[in-house]
């Protein structure tokens, strides 16, 4: 692909630049607050959300109908690209946007996608994803949380653990099982429903960097409607796995920490713990030219995907490859930053530092990230089998019923 702008695109960056230097500063955090979740500056993040959403920003590819502006995969890259000039909240709505909407507007009748669409796309109504299970982390088919048919609804019963958002969240949608009796990829369906549902217990999970972002979430005798189902009865698994793929989409972000390898050379351009500037030190140079080519190419990486949205595909396996190097370079990104500080990187100056308190906000975040949208372990696989087509690996629960498995 050509990497220069069209003169469209050169038309679109100065549009977009102009926009965000007369309205981005009117939203910069107070200095030393944030975290990487975003949830700690919600209601700041929620005013920023909505003006872009105003101007049709938020979600620039979608439809002019859904919000957006019928623009390119480009011009989204385009404006985050300018938006990271600016000191900004966090964003809080990448699973709402960038997860739960999508499968919606992919699996939803039209006019309920609609309800839904521009409240979400406005900051308005979170959504969460309910998928990881106690005993279903890494094989997510191994879901437990039951639903039971009755009458023109079901009723669930069971527990979700690592729900993001879970705690300020409206919406959720969730995959459970409904047929125990078959093979445990058949047997599941696929809903969404209201958090403040009846029976819906969530408890935040504390986190060691201090924040509460992930969740347990409980589920006792909650009636969903029938008519919130996505997909077949039995045919989950399907909608699972777009969900999942719209996620790691989402997650190919260079900023999704919150941080980029811009900001690690200018940590390395200020004085270190010793008096001396990194960026002078050769070996120092060594690793920041390492974490700039793994950064370069998760970001080369997404703009091939981008170039095949553009074209009318859909988000692929490929994907994995860009969630798998991006999780663990913002890690290392973060860890060097730190250490960079010497014995000062493992203080907590928010106030007085705020570069280093956003690299270890990273550096906590990132090795749940790791873990989010599925293992490095998974990916791995995922990138053997569905992209570079290799044999899979043995699978002794094929084609045996999910209750023999359990029992």
């Amino acid at each position: 692909m050509d990497f220069e702008d069209t003169a469209e695109e050169a038309r679109f960056r100065r549009e977009a630049r102009e926009w965000l230097q007369t309205h981005a500063p009117r939203y910069a955090p107070p200095a030393g607050e944030s975290d990487a979740e975003g949830f700690a500056l919600l209601p700041l993040a929620r005013r920023w959300q909505t003006a872009k959403a105003e101007a049709r920003y938020a979600r620039i590819s979608w439809p002019e109908a859904h919000g957006g502006r019928g623009g390119t995969a480009m011009d989204e890259v385009i404006f985050e690209e300018e938006q990271r000039r600016f000191a900004l909240p966090p964003d809080p709505f990448g699973i709402s946007l960038g997860m739960c909407i999508p499968t919606m507007m992919q699996w939803a009748e039209p006019q309920v996608a609609e309800r839904f669409v521009r409240p979400a796309l406005r900051g308005e109504e979170i959504w969460c994803q309910l998928f990881s299970e106690p005993s279903a982390g890494s094989d997510l088919a191994n879901v437990r949380t039951r639903a039971v048919r009755d009458g023109d609804g079901w009723i669930v019963s069971g527990q979700k653990v690592w729900t993001t958002g879970a705690h300020v969240s409206d919406w959720g949608t969730i995959l459970v099982r409904t047929d125990p009796a078959a093979e445990k990829y058949a047997g599941l369906s696929y809903f969404w429903f209201n958090m403040k549902s009846p029976g819906v217990e969530v408890r935040p999970i504390r986190q060691a960097s201090g924040h509460a972002a992930f969740n347990e979430v409980f589920f006792t005798e909650v009636r969903i409607p029938d008519a919130q189902r996505l997909g077949a009865v039995g045919g989950g698994w399907k909608v699972a796995i777009s969900t999942l793929m719209n996620e790691r989409m989402a997650v190919n972000e260079a900023d999704i920490a919150n941080i980029t390898i811009d900001d690690v050379v200018r940590m390395a351009r200020r004085p270190g713990w010793t008096g001396g500037r990194p960026i002078d030190d050769p070996a120092a140079c060594a690793q920041i030219a390492t974490l700039y080519a793994c950064s370069m190419g998760v970001r080369y990486t997404r703009y091939r995907m981008l170039t095949q949205l553009s074209r009318g595909g859909l988000p692929g396996p490929e994907a994995a490859i860009g969630k798998l190097a991006l999780a663990r370079n913002i890690q290392d990104m973060a860890a060097f930053a730190m250490e960079m500080r010497g014995p000062a990187g493992i203080i907590d100056d928010r106030g007085g530092d705020p570069d280093l308190a956003a690299m270890q906000e990273a550096w906590f975040y990132s090795a749940g990230l790791r873990i989010a949208g599925g293992t490095d372990e998974i990916l791995r696989n995922t990138i053997a089998e569905r992209v570079l087509g290799l044999p899979q690996e043995a699978r002794v629960d094929r084609g045996v019923p999910f209750n023999q498995l359990t029992s």
